[in-house]
């Protein structure tokens, strides 16, 4: 190997040294527990030392949430099979806990009849918010920005509208997701049926080219930095300032071959606001649908968007228009 190359996690080497506590926290909040020990093996794919561990009142109360959630959907399902260990393995990704029916609209229905649905969401909602604040916290407190919980807020905004918002506009929790692997999937497959196909709502459009550009953007950044961490290229903040380093070989292979000037900070930027744009411009084209648009493909049409089936049979008239 050349002296000027820096060993990483695809080396044999695996370098490991003192245990790292962190830095020293703000008086008045919970210490780190835990002794930090290291793993071989996790050293191996990445950050070899395991602990000390935080979670201070916000992250103890979202886990303790998160966990009555959880719980509340597992048995429910297990319920569902006639608690038979055997079918609720097998059955695991088919299995759902349903909102309340139609009939029940936005009141609070029996346990048995999607009570249970609304408690399990509300559990999981206040766990979710809770570790939002714990992250948003933890930013402040450690001196970084919070652009990882404003990133984590984005998707909690699609999961509001999914769950809360839209069925709220609506007027009835039957319009919500279920929970469950397959159900929740079938979910979207009608839904998108139900509103005239869901690929012709323009933020359903938005939303896709960003999950496909943020794929892009955060594969090619990855291949690029681990293409150059023989030379240290993962170590991006103490090389950005340096000539002829290997951050600086990256930008320099982005601008020579792709023409696109990216900085080591850019194509952060760049790939932070794709990857948030995504569930941003996903809620609302959901939220938009059967409240403001009953059927996107007549939406296309009418707009130009997409063309119009050409007329194959002769017309029909409605028999519920006749009947008025």
């Amino acid at each position: 190997m050349a002296v000027n190359e820096y060993q990483n996690i695809f080396t044999r080497v695996q370098v490991t040294g003192p245990a790292e506590e962190g830095i020293e926290l703000p008086k008045g909040i919970w210490e780190r527990q835990g002794t930090p020990f290291f793993s071989y093996w996790l050293g191996k794919i990445g950050d070899a030392q395991v602990g000390p561990f935080y979670l201070g009142t916000f992250g103890l109360l979202s886990l303790a949430f998160g966990l009555t959630a959880f719980e509340i959907i597992g048995f429910n399902m297990w319920a569902s099979v006639n608690w038979n260990p055997i079918e609720f393995v097998r059955q695991l990704f088919w299995l759902a806990l349903e909102p309340p029916a139609a009939e029940h609209g936005l009141s609070i229905p029996p346990l048995n009849e999607g009570g249970w649905w609304l408690l399990a969401g509300f559990f999981l909602t206040i766990s979710i918010v809770l570790w939002w604040f714990r992250m948003y916290r933890r930013a402040r407190q450690l001196g970084l920005g919070t652009h990882t919980a404003w990133a984590f807020a984005a998707a909690i905004w699609l999961y509001l509208v999914l769950g809360f918002i839209r069925p709220v506009l609506m007027g009835s929790w039957s319009e919500a997701v279920p929970f469950g692997v397959f159900p929740h999937l079938d979910w979207t497959a009608a839904f998108s049926l139900r509103y005239g196909n869901l690929f012709y709502n323009p933020f359903h459009m938005l939303s896709i080219v960003f999950l496909y550009g943020s794929v892009l953007l955060f594969a090619m950044h990855g291949a690029t930095i681990l293409a150059t961490a023989r030379y240290g290229a993962e170590r991006e903040i103490e090389q950005i300032v340096d000539r002829g380093t290997g951050s600086e070989r990256a930008a320099l292979f982005w601008r020579w071959t792709m023409g696109f000037n990216a900085s080591m900070e850019s194509i952060h930027r760049w790939a932070w606001w794709f990857a948030v744009l995504c569930p941003l411009t996903g809620g609302i084209g959901i939220l938009l649908t059967g409240t403001v648009v009953d059927n996107w493909y007549l939406w296309a049409v009418k707009h130009g968007v997409a063309p119009a089936y050409p007329a194959m049979l002769p017309a029909t008239a409605d028999p519920l228009m006749g009947a008025n």
